[in-house]
This record gives C-alpha cells, structure tokens and sequence, in this order.
C-alpha cells in the first residue's frame, strides 16, 4: 500500500537537497546566506553539511589525486548531477561514486599508481662463467619506477668488496644498472627505464673498484617479456 509522506519527511528531504546544493556549490545565491546561517545555528545540520562535503571532495578529487584509469574518471563526470539538480539523489550519487573511487584506490594500492596492472617477467639461463645458476624476475610497473623481484638459484654468495649487479640491455646494447646484491635468493631491484624498450635482462659478476661500467662477467642472462 502506498503511503503519502509526512510533512516532517518531505522537510527532511529538501532539507537534505538544500544541504547537497551548498556542498557542490550549485545552491541558489539567494538561497545560500540563510541556509549556511542555519548551519551555523545547528550542530546537526552542521554535521551533516560535513557529510556532504566529504563525499564531494572524494569524489572530485580522489580519481585525480591516484592515477585512476581515464575510462573511469569519464564515466564519474557523465553520472554527475548537473548544477540545476536540488534532489536527494545527490547523496545516493556521492556514495556510489566514492565507491567507485575507493575500488580505484584498491587498485593502485595493488599494482602502485599508473601501473593498471602492467608486468613483465623474465626467465633467466645461465652462462659459461655459471652454468648452474637459474632465475626468475618479476617486472611491476609503480609510480616510483619498475619494480623487479628476482629469485635465482646456483650464484654463490659474494662478499669482500664482490658483489652481482643486474641490467636491463636495450636491442641496441644500452646497459642500465638496476640494482646490486650478494645472493640470488628474494632480491628486490629498481629500475627508472621501461622494460617494453630495455628488453633484455642480465646480471654479472662485479667488483668494488670504483669501476661504474659492466665487468662483462655475466652469469644469468634472459629476454623480459609482457605477462
């Protein structure tokens, strides 16, 4: 059975409507010095007028603050209620769109800022100098840079002022150092070059002599390839 509502329920309503339009800013200029007056006198209304807020400030500024996907912030601005539009509606809108933020926050929490999930890998052989060495290496994309996680077996541990070094080779034989290290087991390394263009990986044998160029000693070597 339908119901008609109370007086009491339709204030509520425009009341909150009132409350929305002052959040975005679309309230009517005349409307706007009485309405925030009213505010001022009630610590309830106050309270939620700062509701409102929150979901217009998550809305309008969390898509930008993460490096959320463009598709993503289209839609966000196309369910957005015009300027002109005073329902209740807009409160429904805020917590469906901070929903939809707060999964792209997850997202990049996950993957890091402006990666959208993109990894590389490489499966590393061995070379004559190691023919018992093998590895893996995981390529993360993060706001930071690319991070690698590399585990390998059959590099004995250095130590004495030896240590690896890893790079990433371009195809035409531009070497960037990625990181060093002292055994292959759960190594973690960093590098500000995409592996889309530096697509081979290797990592050599290296002595601290002040020398910053590659010894050539190279023990694992392998392809990165998009996975």
């Amino acid at each position: 059975m339908w119901m008609r509502r109370g007086r009491s329920e339709e204030s509520d309503v425009h009341e909150t409507a009132e409350l929305a339009a002052l959040a975005d800013g679309s309230v009517a200029p005349e409307r706007r010095a009485a309405l925030e007056a009213r505010v001022a006198a009630s610590p309830a209304l106050a309270g939620r007028l700062a509701e409102q807020e929150r979901a217009v400030a998550l809305l309008r500024g969390a898509a930008d603050e993460v490096d959320a996907p463009a598709g993503l912030r289209a839609r966000l601005e196309a369910q957005r209620p015009t300027r002109t539009a005073r329902t209740p509606r807009r409160l429904a809108f805020a917590g469906a769109a901070a929903a939809a933020v707060a999964a792209v926050v997850v997202g990049v929490a996950v993957f890091g800022p402006g990666s959208h999930g993109t990894r590389f890998r490489a499966a590393l052989g061995p070379t004559p100098l190691a023919p018992a060495a093998r590895g893996e290496a995981t390529l993360t994309r993060t706001s930071s840079g690319w991070r690698i996680n590399l585990d390998a077996t059959g590099l004995p541990r250095l130590a004495g002022g030896r240590f690896y070094e890893a790079w990433l080779r371009s195809p035409a034989g531009v070497l960037v150092p990625i990181g060093t290290f002292n055994e292959g087991r759960d190594v973690t390394l960093w590098a500000g070059v995409s592996p889309a263009t530096f697509t081979m990986l290797t990592v050599t044998r290296e002595q601290a002599n002040g020398a910053q160029a590659s010894s050539g000693e190279k023990v694992l070597v392998g392809p990165v390839r998009t996975g």
